[in-house]
């Protein structure tokens, strides 16, 4: 206690790693799950991306994604894609198409440029959205034909 030296020395130094904003967080079981992959800040990716699972991206991507998880999408990011997702969380910039089975969240401060089909669509306030959005019931298909044929019973049902 007395007389010792507690200067510390460099190998007592413990260096912390650079924080890195933390997954946007839901309570729903289903959009929340273990993040599979993450494209950081500095990673530019051109191609298409398909993925079970959670991925979040903070960098640039042009191309296409294709998942029926959840596809987070940080502040600093830029997407250029055609995205096919169960549930889309943006707080960054996307230009392109977006067909969520589930959900899109937008959060503040993105930016979205383009067309959105989903059921089920939150924007905060402070996003900039230009573009269109179709909101088919959940279980709709795009394109779907209306049902011609009737049971027998229905077809010979006198009036």
């Amino acid at each position: 206690m007395f007389g010792k030296n507690t200067a510390e020395t460099p190998q007592d130094v413990v260096k912390t790693p650079p924080v890195v904003a933390p997954p946007v967080v839901s309570n729903n079981r289903e959009e929340s799950g273990d993040i599979i992959a993450f494209v950081g800040e500095e990673v530019a990716f051109k191609g298409t991306i398909r993925y079970q699972g959670t991925v979040r991206v903070d960098g640039r991507l042009e191309g296409e994604i294709y998942t029926d998880g959840n596809l987070i999408i940080g502040q600093k990011a830029v997407i250029t894609a055609k995205i096919e997702a169960g549930t889309v969380t943006c707080q960054g910039k996307i230009t392109g198409e977006v067909v969520a089975k589930n959900r899109v969240k937008l959060l503040s401060p993105a930016v979205f440029d383009g067309t959105i089909a989903t059921p089920s669509l939150s924007m905060d306030e402070g996003v900039l959205f230009n573009g269109t959005c179709n909101m088919p019931k959940k279980g709709d298909r795009k394109g779907s034909a209306p049902k011609l044929v009737v049971s027998v019973e229905e077809a010979v049902k006198v009036k």
